[in-house]
C-alpha cells in the first residue's frame, strides 16, 4: 500500500500579505482560506495572478493547492499566493527554478508603503513653502 506524497510547503509574501502554501499532486483544485480560489478572489485578474506559476509550467491540473493568506489587499494577496506557489514548485523540482526565475515569480517584491515622517504631511511630501 503506497502513501500519498507529503505536501510541499512554502511561504510567499507581497507588501504586508503573507501566503502559506501547501501543494501536492492532485486534480488541480486551489483552496484559499478554505474557500475555492474562484470565490475568494473576486476579480478575474487576481485569479489569473494567483494561478500564474502553475500555468507557466503547464501544471494547472496536476497539483492541488491549499493556501492560508492574511494581510494586505486583494492584489497583494494574489501576488503573495503566486510567490508561494512558485517557491513550492521550485523546491519540489529544481528543474522548474529557471523558468520561474526568468518570469520573476521567485523574486520577493520588496516594495512596501513608506512610513510617514515627522514634520511632513506624508512620507515624502513637504508642507507648502512660502518665500514671502
Amino acid at each position: 500500500m503506497s502513501e500519498a506524497p507529503a505536501p510541499v510547503y512554502a511561504t510567499g509574501k507581497r507588501k504586508t500579505a503573507v501566503a502559506r502554501v501547501w501543494i501536492q499532486p492532485g486534480s488541480g483544485s486551489m483552496q484559499v482560506n478554505g474557500v475555492p480560489a474562484e470565490e475568494y478572489f473576486e476579480r478575474e485578474t487576481a485569479r489569473m495572478v494567483a494561478r500564474q506559476s502553475l500555468e507557466l509550467l503547464e501544471l494547472g491540473a496536476q497539483y492541488d493547492v491549499r493556501v492560508t493568506v492574511a494581510g494586505g489587499g486583494h492584489s497583494a494577496q494574489a501576488e503573495a499566493v503566486r510567490h508561494g506557489v512558485a517557491r513550492a514548485l521550485s523546491s519540489e523540482d529544481l528543474e522548474r527554478r529557471g523558468p520561474l526565475k526568468r518570469a520573476g515569480f521567485l523574486t520577493r517584491d520588496a516594495r512596501k508603503k513608506e512610513r510617514k515622517k515627522y514634520g511632513r504631511p506624508g512620507a515624502r511630501k513637504r508642507f507648502q513653502y512660502s518665500k514671502r
